[in-house]
């Protein structure tokens, strides 16, 4: 795999830090052993670093669903929601450079969705997120933000990476030397990107770019673009999307090729579409007559090679 260094927060518990509230760690293999071959992890553990100890009493979620407090299970005079709130603040003003999160599911710190919330005579409430994590999405809007247990299923850690690595690019080709003309670049780079997962998307933000962007201050342009390509990014990606995204991409090569080509191309999209082969097969054999047929617009595509190839992802969609 191409050497990577990726910058992406992480709940130090993932990576085997012995953090938890009873000592101990919950090591995510897949984080470890494959992820970390391009993503530089910056772990954190927002519980300790507002000043609970480890071991601890394990903190719950009580109150407002909405906006509820961390509060010991023994002992509720305990209260770390500010702290934890705080670390999300401190984690935003000092790691900028982050462009992504992986969070522990179930938390009442880092849970990003789903969390129990309790009522406090003890009964439960309507779930909510944990305060280290709502505050971190609430501070960065456009941040790829996942929990590990959702990498399990293939479309989220297909969609979660896909968008790690869009944000990279922008943080390497754009907010490095800002200007209209490179955001145009690199939402034409992306553009088959975004249809695969918002058709709706697409055609929005190429008409912001096109009418609104060249009146707009820098500043407003770039905070609205990123964060509308991010929003629709989250959109998963289904088969008549990407079904749609590859016969676009096939009719940049209708002129060059030969029929029995065309029917092929045709043949193995359909199977594609009907479940009966994954991603990979149809992208792999466009990709072959790309090299040869393709034009220089087309060959830029991020759609083609969203992320290194090694980690098999679109084997699984």
């Amino acid at each position: 795999m191409a050497s990577l260094s990726i910058p992406v927060g992480i709940s130090a518990c993932l990576l085997g830090q012995k953090v938890r509230f009873d000592g101990g760690h919950k090591r995510s293999v897949y984080c470890l052993n494959i992820l970390s071959e391009c993503f530089d992890f910056k772990p954190f553990c927002p519980e300790v670093a507002a000043g609970l100890g480890t071991p601890r009493q394990p903190i719950r979620l009580v109150g407002d669903a909405a906006d509820p407090r961390a509060l010991g299970t023994r002992n509720p005079d305990l209260d770390a929601t500010d702290g934890l709130a705080e670390h999300a603040d401190f984690v935003t003003e000092h790691h900028p450079e982050l462009c992504g999160y992986v969070l522990m599911k179930g938390s009442p710190s880092c849970g990003m969705e789903r969390v129990k919330v309790y009522h406090p005579n003890g009964m439960p409430n309507e779930a909510g997120s944990g305060i280290f994590a709502a505050r971190l999405m609430a501070n960065n809007p456009a941040l790829p933000v996942e929990e590990e247990g959702r990498l399990n299923d293939a479309v989220l850690r297909e969609n979660f990476i896909t968008r790690v690595f869009v944000y990279y690019n922008w943080q390497q080709e754009v907010a490095t030397d800002p200007s209209v003309h490179s955001i145009i670049q690199f939402h034409s780079r992306h553009k088959y990107q975004l249809m695969a997962h918002s058709y709706k998307g697409y055609k929005e933000l190429g008409r912001y770019l096109a009418s609104d962007a060249p009146q707009q201050p820098l500043d407003e342009v770039m905070n609205h673009y990123i964060l509308t390509l991010m929003t629709f990014l989250k959109e998963r990606a289904n088969r008549k999307s990407h079904t749609n995204v590859l016969m676009h991409i096939m009719g940049y090569m209708k002129k060059d090729l030969d029929q029995d080509t065309k029917q092929d191309l045709l043949t193995t999209i359909e199977e594609y579409r009907t479940r009966k082969v994954h991603l990979v097969v149809p992208l792999t054999l466009l990709k072959h007559y790309l090299k040869r047929h393709g034009n220089d617009y087309i060959l830029s595509q991020a759609y083609l090679d969203p992320y290194p190839h090694e980690l098999g992802l679109r084997n699984y969609i």
